[in-house]
């Protein structure tokens, strides 16, 4: 699967040697892309044969963690990114957005409400309300690079919300990411 054209497009503007976290990363279709770009990544899910296909993989180191249980692995460090497609934990997002460096960028996108009509997920636990990662960048005075959500039809039809928000300044590399 090709990684994302929203984390594509918002990719350049985390911090250059920055660390980023690809949260829930499943087989590393953008674990790949930010390595790529020369970031160094932690790519974490719990399903250890999709993390097998990074192994090895220079500037990409994984963590095989069940995000959903147990202690909260990240809690002494921090990132200038992070990477978030098609995953919603609410319990964790206030763990998660705590891990932002200043300056750091949220690349964030996954379903919500009205995904019932398309497919997978439909339970409103994994369903972002309309406006929800809007909310979590504006109580924290992140400043909203991008944000959009509804109908998309590619990769296929579904309900989508997307959010790229900085914490602090990262400099003039916003105007490349139009």
């Amino acid at each position: 699967m090709l990684p994302s054209p929203w984390i594509c497009r918002f990719a350049p503007l985390i911090p250059k040697g920055g660390d980023v976290l690809d949260l829930a990363c499943g087989s590393g279709r953008h674990s790949r892309l930010l390595a790529g770009l020369g970031y160094r990544v932690e790519a974490v899910d719990r399903d250890a044969q999709a993390l097998n296909g990074l192994r090895g993989l220079a500037g990409v180191e994984t963590r095989l963690a069940d995000l959903e249980a147990g202690d909260w692995p990240y809690a002494q460090r921090m990132f200038a990114g992070l990477v978030v497609s098609n995953y919603l934990f609410r319990p964790r997002i206030d763990a998660l957005l705590a891990t932002l460096a200043d300056p750091g960028v949220l690349i964030y996108e996954t379903y919500m409400v009205g995904n019932e009509a398309y497919g997978r997920p439909r339970n409103p636990q994994f369903l972002l309300e309309s406006q929800e990662t809007l909310c979590w960048a504006q109580r924290r005075d992140w400043r909203v690079v991008a944000f959009e959500e509804g109908y998309v039809d590619q990769p296929c039809p579904a309900m989508v919300q997307r959010l790229c928000a900085v914490r602090g300044e990262i400099g003039g590399r916003l105007a490349s990411a139009g």
